[in-house]
Order: structure tokens, then C-alpha cells, then sequence
């Protein structure tokens, strides 16, 4: 009799471990589909630029070619910003809430505040560019694919001489997208 209650109970204990299964399957692809929704989200252009502060950047960029050119592809702010590869996006994403924090605080929320810190905000981004040899511009543009030939005589010159060195995007293609900051005098940096 003991052994007739047991093989009962497997098929039932059975049934219970692969409900269970599929419950912690389907909220796992649940969780994983609104986490990258989430992502998605805060890498559009509408979400970059809710910010009060990031109206000023939006205007710049509407003026580039990284906005609007005769092929139609836009690079919008996550193209620029935020890596692909899934740990250096979640880097980026956390050390995003410095930005959202100065909204909130008051450091950048007025064109006349932005201004006062976009050099440090700029330099920021270079260094951080130069750090992953321009990782981000590299996802559209690589020395290897440019046609030289079809560039104009400074690019054509300049390109294969900056491959050559080992030099980045943002060693010559500061300001691209968004208008470079003149950098302060020193008395400027020394009474800050």
C-alpha cells in the first residue's frame, strides 16, 4: 500500500514542480521583455530631452548632420551616449543619475546655469570618448570602411594620417554634434 500512495504522489509532485517551473519561466521573460522596454525608453530622444537643461543640446543637434542629411539616418542621443554592449550601457545608466540630480537640484536647469558648466560637462564626455576610443562612434563610423577617396581634400588628408597615429574620433570631431564650449581662462578655473 505504501508503495501505491508514493507512486501516486510522483506524478502530482511531478506536476506541481513543472507548474512552478513555468511560472518562474514566463515571470523571468516578463520581467526581462518591461526591463528592456525600460531600456528602450530612457534611450529615446523624447526621453533624453524632457529635461528642462537638455533643450539647449537638442537645438544644437538639430542643426547637425547627425540629425537631419541627405541619406536620412539620425544618430539621436543614446547613439552618441550610450554604449551597445550590455555592462557598459548598465554603467552608463547608473552614473546617468548625476545629470537627472542636477536638474533637480538647480546646478543646470537655466540656459544661463548650463552654460556656466558645459566646459566641464563637455570635457567629461572627451574623456570618457577617448577612454573607449570613441566606442560609440565607431558603432556607425570605422577607418576601415571610409571611402577616402569620396572625402573632401581636408578629410581625405586628415583620416588616414589620425588612423595611422591611433587617434580617436573625439581628438578632431569635438563639437560635432552639439556646440563646443570655449574653454575658461585660467583665472577663470583658479577663482572657481
Amino acid at each position: 500500500m505504501t508503495d501505491e500512495k508514493s507512486s501516486n504522489n510522483r506524478p502530482l509532485f511531478a506536476r506541481k514542480n513543472i507548474v512552478f517551473i513555468l511560472i518562474i519561466f514566463f515571470a523571468g521573460v516578463i520581467s526581462f521583455a518591461g526591463f528592456n522596454s525600460i531600456l528602450a525608453y530612457t534611450n529615446s530622444m523624447e526621453f533624453c530631452t524632457s529635461c528642462h537643461s537638455m533643450k539647449v543640446n537638442l537645438e544644437e543637434y538639430k542643426e547637425t548632420l547627425h540629425y537631419k542629411n541627405a541619406s536620412g539616418v539620425q544618430a539621436t542621443c543614446s547613439d552618441c551616449h550610450v554604449p551597445t554592449q550590455f555592462f557598459p550601457k548598465m554603467k552608463a545608466k547608473i552614473l546617468a543619475y548625476k545629470d537627472v540630480m542636477h536638474e533637480i537640484l538647480g546646478t543646470i536647469d537655466t540656459p544661463e546655469k548650463y552654460e556656466q558648466h558645459r566646459w566641464d560637462m563637455a570635457s567629461r564626455v572627451w574623456a570618457k570618448m577617448k577612454a573607449s576610443d570613441s566606442r560609440e562612434c565607431r558603432n556607425c563610423h570605422d577607418y576601415d570602411n571610409m571611402a577616402f577617396s569620396e572625402q573632401d581634400r581636408m578629410a581625405r588628408k586628415k583620416h588616414p594620417r589620425a588612423q595611422l597615429k591611433g587617434q580617436t574620433c573625439i581628438d578632431c570631431h569635438k563639437g560635432i554634434a552639439h556646440e563646443e564650449p570655449d574653454e575658461p581662462d585660467e583665472e577663470d578655473t583658479n577663482d572657481a
